[in-house]
C-alpha cells in the first residue's frame, strides 16, 4: 500500500497517510483524508520514501479516502463563507464575556467534527464559557488553541518584503528560535525593521544559511592560525643582510 507526504489543515501539518485501496495519486492532488481531528482536505506533497519519513519529525498519521471531487469543491467554498460568519459570533462573545484574548482565525475541519478557535493572550484565559456557547450554539466540538506571534503570522500573512510568500505558511514546518548572532555573523543591518518579518520577529531566512556562515568562519580563522608562521618566516627572509663592518 503507497504511503504519501500530505499537507492539511490552517497550520500546515505534514502527515504521512496511507492509500484507501492502494490508489494512486499526483503531487499537487487535492484529496480527502482522514486524521485524528476528522475528514481534513489535504494536498499530497509526494510519496513517502524511506528517505522523506525520515527527515519528518513527528508526523501525523491517516488515510487518503479520495481526491477532491465537485461537490467536495462546492462544500469548502461554503464552509469557508461560513466560518467568515463563526468568526463574527466568536469576536461577539468574547466581547460580551469580557475575555482578555485576541482571536486570530478559526478553522472549520472539513468533515465539521471540530471547529478550531486560534488566539492570542498574554496570561491565561479561562474560555469555559466561551466553549460551551459556541458548542451550543454550532453544534459540533470546539477546541481552543493558544499561538504565538509567528503561528499568526503563518495564519494571516501572503507576502514578505522580499517579494516572495513568507517561508512559515508556505514550506516551513517547524520554526526554531533565530537570534541577533545570526544576522552579526552574516554581516545583514542590524536595522529591526529590514530584519524582522511579518511577525515582528528575526526573519527566519537569517537561520538558512548560518551554519554555511559558521563554517566559512571558523576556516577562516584557520586559515589565518596556519599562515602566521609561514608569514614570520617570510619576514626574516626579506631583512636586509647586515652592512660589513
Amino acid at each position: 500500500m503507497a504511503n504519501y507526504v500530505v499537507r492539511y489543515g490552517a497550520m500546515r501539518v505534514l502527515g504521512v497517510l496511507s492509500s484507501a485501496g492502494g490508489r494512486e495519486y499526483r503531487r499537487s492532488a487535492k484529496v480527502i483524508a482522514r486524521t485524528d481531528r476528522g475528514l481534513e482536505v489535504g494536498e499530497v506533497l509526494c510519496e513517502a520514501t524511506p528517505e522523506t519519513t525520515a527527515r519528518l519529525k513527528d508526523a501525523a498519521s491517516g488515510q487518503i479516502l479520495r481526491e477532491m471531487t465537485a461537490d467536495d469543491r462546492h462544500e469548502l467554498a461554503r464552509m469557508q463563507q461560513q466560518t467568515q460568519q463563526e468568526i463574527e459570533t466568536c469576536k461577539q462573545h468574547i466581547e460580551r464575556l469580557g475575555l482578555k484574548m485576541q482571536l486570530v482565525a478559526a478553522e472549520h475541519v472539513f468533515g465539521g467534527e471540530r471547529i478550531v478557535i486560534y488566539y492570542l493572550a498574554e496570561n491565561r484565559v479561562d474560555f469555559r464559557e466561551l466553549v460551551r456557547v459556541l458548542a451550543g450554539e454550532f453544534q459540533t466540538r470546539i477546541e481552543m488553541r493558544q499561538i504565538g506571534v509567528r503561528d499568526e503570522a503563518k495564519l494571516l500573512a501572503d507576502y514578505g518584503d522580499c517579494g516572495c510568500p513568507v517561508c512559515c505558511n508556505t514550506h516551513l514546518v517547524q520554526m526554531p528560535p533565530v537570534s541577533m548572532r545570526m544576522a552579526k555573523l552574516q554581516k545583514a543591518t542590524l536595522d529591526p525593521t529590514k530584519i524582522s518579518g511579518r511577525c515582528g520577529r528575526l526573519k527566519c531566512c537569517l537561520r538558512y544559511e548560518y551554519e554555511t556562515y559558521e563554517q566559512l568562519q571558523k576556516a577562516a580563522r584557520k586559515n589565518a592560525v596556519s599562515e602566521e608562521p609561514a608569514a614570520e618566516a617570510s619576514e626574516e627572509e626579506d631583512e636586509p643582510p647586515d652592512a660589513p663592518a
